[in-house]
């Protein structure tokens, strides 16, 4: 997988900044894996427990809160010296931010209307092709066309689609966004020290749907549901971003990337426990051809 999907988490939405290398220290890949299935748990879950928000807000207005939370929260960590930023940096980060809201805005509006296994499927054949276009025509095109066999066995729970037109393409442009977002994570990361790239683009991101996110959820806000959303912004991105960020100090990239290509399978089983959204022996097997074609991707990748 490309060196830059496999830097890049995902929660539905955001991706962690690129970093310089460090190598993987000889004693620490157990911890880092288990900080990679507690991210990608993390992630999965709180997207599950998020229904409620949703149902609450809206897609927009959930999304609006969630971004103002994490942005804020970041920020203060962070401290990113805004004033002092070149041209070059504030464009990486506008379209990045943008991106951002729009991507998580569509992933919100797929899972308010198809099962979140099949939502996080199909959103992750956006970085799969990502990962997998860069080696041209070649045998390596095949894993996005398993994976895309998969997504279609998901769909299907053997009496009818369990998926509807809009949810479906929902999922799609939140695939795109995360594709354009692994391709703008690159260019930010590297402008931008530490996370401050990271921080910058979640408050453009705020910022960029607060048009539509504060319409939306003002109405409908009370003080429980502030704490609610004040506890899902720490669960997903904020936790996801340092157990990752940790985990990839700890463990090869290659390594990495294998254990991320397990999220699809963890979205259907957050689903199957948080929203009792059961799944078909021809629906795990769809899982299973998501997750191998993605981990295939990964290790061609590798052997690059």
């Amino acid at each position: 997988m490309d060196q830059t999907l496999i830097e890049s988490g995902t929660d539905g939405g955001a991706a962690l900044m690129p970093h310089p290398d460090v190598a993987p220290s000889s004693g620490g890949i157990a911890t880092g894996v288990l900080m990679c299935v507690m991210s990608m748990s993390s992630i999965q879950f709180g997207s599950a427990l998020s229904s409620p928000i949703i149902n609450a807000y809206g897609p927009a207005g959930a999304t609006w809160l969630r971004l103002v939370f994490a942005s804020v929260a970041l920020a203060i960590i962070v401290r990113p010296k805004v004033m002092s930023y070149s041209r070059s940096q504030w464009i990486g980060v506008l379209a990045l931010g943008t991106v951002s809201a729009l991507m998580t805005t569509s992933f919100f509006s797929a899972i308010a209307r198809i099962p979140l296994g099949l939502t996080v499927a199909i959103e992750f054949l956006g970085p799969l092709l990502v990962a997998t276009l860069g080696f041209g025509l070649s045998r390596q095109l095949l894993c996005p066309v398993f994976a895309a066999i998969g997504v279609l066995l998901l769909a299907y729970d053997g009496e009818e689609w369990v998926g509807n037109w809009p949810g479906i393409l929902f999922a799609i442009g939140a695939g795109a966004g995360w594709a354009c977002y692994i391709l703008l994570t690159k260019r930010v990361g590297n402008a931008f020290k530490g996370l401050e790239g990271l921080s910058m683009s979640l408050l453009v991101a705020a910022v960029v749907s607060t048009p539509f996110g504060f319409a939306a959820a003002a109405p409908h806000l009370t003080a429980v549901g502030l704490l609610e959303i004040a506890g899902l912004a720490l669960l997903v991105p904020l936790l996801p971003y340092v157990l990752e960020m940790v985990a990839l100090r700890r463990m090869p990239t290659s390594s990495f990337g294998i254990l991320m290509s397990l999220e699809p399978a963890i979205g259907a089983f957050a689903g199957f426990v948080i929203l009792s959204q059961p799944m078909t022996p021809s629906q795990m097997f769809g899982t299973a051809l998501v997750v191998a074609a993605s981990i295939g991707a990964t290790i061609f990748a590798t052997k690059s």
